[in-house]
């Protein structure tokens, strides 16, 4: 009998540490994948190959000084033309696919995104308001206003599910039927201010709707990733938390977790997350829809696991979306946002619509 015991367990060791290598295993490829992306996200459409590229990148970063002026111009074009949008795709999916992975398991609901609570149709009309009827604040204008005006606008619909959710039942299906009525109210306000707006600003309002990150620079990137990297932090903190809150919430509260408390914090979090982003990059659909998706279904629900690799899955994705953008035309680049929606639906389809598989997890 002890030895029937002790065999089961070596089993179970060995097969726990098979399940660990084969995650690390799919995090490390993944990196090394977006490494790559990156590279050949830069290379495309500059007139260098790949290698000529990756060098040119480090040796900027190794602070080696270009010897003439070729190799001055190579190192300004790659530096500050191309590689700041790689860099800001390579952040915004990664932040998206962490609100992803998070209300996803938060809510139980394999729906869910990190647009899920009206944030998005916030920053629209901030952004659009801002563009269309020139709302700022007093210090701030041109870029910076629109960035401003779109980070308030998607608190807003955050603050509002906050406020109601005192005096209401903050269940996931509630509150994801709050955020969808919030969003077609914004939703709305976006069409009427719209509607009489003038053309020039309707072509530059429809333009941020559709999600880009070509314009970006360098200085729009600390905000981003600083609130991308604290909010990772938090959330693998709190990952063993978010897999009670798979299990559905009375299971959850048996185990001793204050599930309404700990949801709201998390929706607080995401809000300020997803709005770092979009107020900078405007709406970009799917990523923070199907990365936690493709990543559950390769290594499982653990969330200990499934943050940080659907980040990466994330930055993947919308990598590969910069790198078809750049490629779609002759001169000048597709808005991330169309190029997202062409991969993102069909993805989305194949994933709803394939057959069971046992590492299925809603």
């Amino acid at each position: 009998m002890n030895t029937v015991k002790r065999t089961e367990d070596i089993d179970f060791k060995q097969n726990y540490k098979r399940e660990i290598t084969k995650k690390v295993s799919f995090v490390v490829c993944s990196l090394v994948v977006l490494v790559v992306l990156a590279v050949l996200s830069c290379a495309i459409g500059t007139g260098y190959g790949f290698f000529e590229t990756y060098q040119i990148i480090l040796d900027h970063i190794m602070g080696v000084v270009p010897a003439n002026k070729a190799e001055w111009w190579a190192d300004h074009y790659v530096w500050e033309n191309v590689l700041p949008s790689v860099v800001a795709a390579i952040i915004a999916g990664a932040g998206l696919a962490l609100g992803g992975s998070v209300m996803q398991s938060m809510m139980g609901n394999p729906l869910a995104d990190p647009y899920t609570t009206g944030i998005s149709s916030g920053a629209c009309f901030g952004a659009v308001a801002s563009i269309t009827l020139g709302l700022s604040f007093s210090s701030l204008g041109g870029e910076m206003g629109i960035v401003a005006m779109a980070f308030v606008g998607a608190l807003v619909p955050a603050l509002m599910m906050i406020l109601l959710s005192k005096y209401i039942n903050t269940s996931p299906s509630t509150l994801i039927l709050i955020g969808t009525a919030i969003s077609y109210f914004f939703n709305a306000m976006v069409t009427y201010v719209m509607v009489i707006a003038d053309a020039d600003a309707l072509q530059d309002a429809f333009i941020w709707q559709i999600g880009a990150v070509s314009d970006l620079h360098w200085s729009d990137i600390p905000l981003m990733l600083c609130v991308v990297a604290i909010g990772s932090v938090l959330i693998m903190v709190v990952s063993n938390k978010l897999n009670l809150m798979m299990m559905g919430d009375n299971s959850a509260k048996t185990m001793g977790l204050d599930v309404e408390n700990f949801r709201m914090l998390c929706l607080i979090l995401i809000s300020i997350l997803v709005a770092s982003i979009i107020s900078f990059t405007g709406i970009i659909g799917f990523v923070g829809l199907i990365a936690p998706h493709i990543t559950r279904f390769i290594i499982g629900g653990d969330n200990k696991f499934v943050v940080p690799a659907g980040m990466l899955m994330g930055a993947i994705i919308l990598c590969l979306a910069d790198l078809a953008s750049r490629c779609l035309l002759d001169y000048g680049n597709v808005p991330i946002g169309v190029v997202m929606s062409f991969i993102g639906a069909p993805v989305f389809l194949y994933l709803v619509t394939r057959s069971k598989s046992d590492k299925e997890v809603f």
